[in-house]
């Protein structure tokens, strides 16, 4: 395996729907997910070069692009190029002017450069459609869905990952999630596989600094490797895993992946080795741990892994809203409309007080990472229908580490008592 196949694994940034992981018999008992919703969910996927820069670390992504697409070698060699271009001109160090926003209009303006409008268009199909397959019946059918089998949630504004066993919700975790440069994704995924002290070898980019020496692996064992005590697949090159400080957790964390700290990831693992049929215990997970070498363990049955955008969830008596971190014009009025008719809430049945109190908190949390206002008056919709984010491009070769300000606020709402998505159990923090 060469260096540019492992770098795959740390700098995960695929930001597109789903995995290609066939069906299991569970999927059958889940169909009836889909049924009799009347609101779809709205796609909150982004592509940014150093995403597509990861999709290169398939071997088969080259030769759809030229077997689907129609695209030329010169052409397939330039979107490489410039796609890993863009991951050396990241860098870990200094302010925060990363932008989420920004990134994806680089990413649109080159592709588009190389290939073309419609080509580009197809580009970003065949990639929605390559990891969507497999897992029918399970993508949420609604905001805010409550899952009524098992399966992982994870809602990147909210930085909360849950797990929900045969639909009731068992553990919460708060987790770090990608940087705006490289969003977590959204869509069905799964994981099926265990692996314990993942070995890693730095590549050679500017965010990799200090104690690293490209090209040389990093033992599993080692304390400073950034995969952490676990990792977790959850369709290529996407990961769950550990290794990340405290301060990273409810904040900007990775290249792409879900960060948890290595107490949360072993806790994690008990709880998703379970749901997967595996006989693996608290204190085996541990023992694997301390013998320090690299190891897989293959799950009887896939566990399905939800990745969501949601910046305005309903939850027993509030609507609680997220800062719209990846500035794509969700903290709107419309949506937040949509939210309550789920619920059989009419937004003109509200007080006065509480119409007042969400559209304040909606202009208070239609904010970057960085505290800017995001605009949506002047920029076309994306082709879901739902608003871009008006923002000043970043400084480039940085990314953005914090969110600063506050992450979450809520408004209350009598109505709303005793619906929405469950809170969260046994929250586990990080600490």
């Amino acid at each position: 395996m060469n260096n540019r196949m492992i770098m795959a694994a740390a700098i995960a940034a695929l930001a597109v729907v789903g995995c290609n992981n066939p069906k299991t018999k569970q999927d059958k008992s889940r169909q009836d997910t889909t049924k009799s919703n009347s609101v779809a969910p709205v796609s909150q996927n982004a592509m940014t070069l150093p995403a597509l820069d990861a999709l290169f670390y398939d071997k088969e992504f080259s030769a759809s692009l030229k077997s689907q697409l129609g695209l030329t070698a010169s052409e397939i060699g330039k979107l490489k190029a410039t796609a890993h271009t863009s991951v050396r001109d990241l860098s870990e160090d200094g302010v925060d002017a990363g932008s989420a926003k920004a990134a994806t209009e680089t990413y649109e303006q080159k592709i588009k450069e190389i290939i073309g409008e419609a080509k580009a268009q197809q580009l970003l199909q065949l990639v929605n459609d390559r990891y969507s397959k497999g897992l029918e019946g399970l993508a949420p059918t609604q905001p805010n869905f409550v899952p009524k089998d098992t399966r992982i949630v994870v809602n990147a504004p909210a930085f909360r990952l849950d797990v929900f066993q045969d639909g009731k919700l068992v553990k919460t975790y708060r987790v770090g999630i990608g940087y705006p440069e490289f969003p977590l994704p959204t869509g069905m995924r799964s994981a099926d596989t265990l692996i314990f002290n993942p070995s890693w070898t730095p590549p050679d980019e500017p965010w990799v600094r200090g104690k690293f020496a490209p090209g040389r692996k990093v033992s599993g064992a080692n304390e400073d490797n950034p995969l952490g005590a676990v990792k977790i697949p959850i369709g290529m090159p996407s990961l769950i895993h550990g290794g990340k400080p405290l301060e990273k957790i409810g904040n900007f964390a990775s290249h792409g992946c879900v960060g948890m700290t290595n107490k949360q990831v072993q806790d994690l693992t008990a709880l998703v080795a379970q749901l997967g049929g595996s006989e693996l215990t608290a204190a085996a997970i541990s023992q694997l741990r301390k013998a320090g070498n690299t190891k897989s363990v293959k799950l009887k049955n896939r566990v399905p892994v939800d990745l969501r955008y949601e910046t305005i969830v309903a939850e027993n008596g509030a609507l609680h809203i997220y800062r719209d971190v990846y500035e794509r014009g969700t903290n709107t009025l419309e949506n937040a409309k949509a939210i309550l008719k789920i619920y059989g809430v009419d937004y003109n049945g509200l007080t006065e007080q509480e119409k007042s109190d969400l559209d304040s908190v909606l202009k208070e949390m239609n904010r970057d990472a960085k505290g800017n206002a995001i605009a949506a008056d002047s920029l076309p919709e994306t082709k879901d229908g739902v608003p871009a984010s008006k923002i000043a491009r970043s400084n480039k070769g940085k990314v953005n580490r914090r969110v600063q300000g506050e992450k979450e606020t809520q408004v209350m709402i009598t109505a709303l008592q005793r619906k929405g998505y469950p809170a969260a159990v046994t929250l586990d923090s990080g600490n």
